[in-house]
């Protein structure tokens, strides 16, 4: 048995990422997924691919943003490590996993030599998280018609509401920024990624009550995979009410109207209240996401 070979390919050996089985059917999770053929490297023992990863990004970005694809095969979870490790961008890593991973001891096995992979390599578990996919098939969701939406042109409306409603959050990334740099660097990152997305600027509202009190903030949106419900966030003052669910039924119109014939969503597996939410409007759980961080950053 030789040592560990790690390529970075090109378009021209670009089929040797497909020379590994799926058992996790990341292939489907990915179909509407675009990688740069540079973008994905692999791990060779004997000629054989042993592991795989692809690093992903929008179509200007100079560097990846994440590893969206992430494989290894049975026994080599030190050779996936070394390809995680010797790899010029170190960006948070994703998981896709079938719903199923937990139950199925063929799949969970498979899932947990990926997450050795990743620990060996340095990177420490951030959050798992549900997928959800909307489809017309599952009919939209009421409009309670409780608050008024309006959109608003003055990013500092919203990055304003952004640091009140990461001042109380759930959600793990924000939490880690938050660790980081405060509710700025949270809500920094938010609008940033908000202006990443190719999706129009003028899909973004806020919410009011009857009485014209701020209550929240939806961003209906695309990333370059398709249309996802960007952000919901509800200002902590106004929690206790639902309307978590108004502001995502609203963003689920907002992108029919659009022309979405699908919409994804996620929220964290903990965070059980916009779970709950998501299923009320019509969001199965069509995959889970295991998120994992360079320890190079502080959790």
């Amino acid at each position: 048995m030789t040592g560990t070979v790690i390529r970075t390919l090109s378009a021209s050996d670009a089929h040797l990422f497909d020379a590994h089985p799926d058992p996790l059917g990341a292939r489907e999770g990915h179909r509407r997924t675009t990688f740069r053929p540079d973008w994905k490297r692999v791990a060779l023992r004997d000629g054989e691919v042993v592991a795989r990863g692809a690093w992903w990004g929008g179509p200007d970005d100079a560097e990846p943003v994440n590893i969206n694809w992430f494989d290894v095969a049975e026994g080599e979870e030190e050779a996936g490590a070394e390809l995680l490790r010797s790899a010029p961008w170190q960006v948070e890593l994703e998981i896709n996993l079938p719903g199923d991973w937990r139950e199925r001891t063929d799949r969970r096995t498979a899932a947990e030599a990926r997450f050795a992979a990743a620990r060996a390599a340095g990177y420490e578990l951030l959050v798992e998280r549900f997928l959800y996919r909307w489809t017309p098939e599952h009919g939209l969701p009421e409009r309670p018609g409780r608050l008024r939406f309006h959109a608003e042109p003055d990013d500092t409306v919203f990055l304003d509401a952004l640091r009140r409603i990461h001042s109380a959050t759930l959600d793990a990334h924000a939490l880690r920024a938050v660790a980081e740099g405060g509710v700025d660097q949270a809500a920094q990152e938010e609008l940033d990624f908000f202006h990443w997305c190719p999706s129009p600027r003028e899909w973004w509202q806020t919410a009011h009550t009857p009485d014209g009190d701020l209550a929240g903030i939806h961003i209906p949106a695309h990333n370059p995979s398709g249309p996802i419900i960007g952000f919901i966030g509800v200002l902590p003052e106004h929690r206790g009410h639902g309307y978590a669910y108004d502001l995502l039924a609203e963003c689920t119109h907002t992108l029919v109207e659009q022309g979405a014939e699908s919409i994804t969503g996620a929220t964290d597996r903990t965070n059980h209240p916009m779970a709950a939410n998501f299923t009320k409007a019509g969001f199965p759980v069509v995959r889970e996401r295991i998120n994992f961080h360079p320890t190079g950053r502080t959790a």
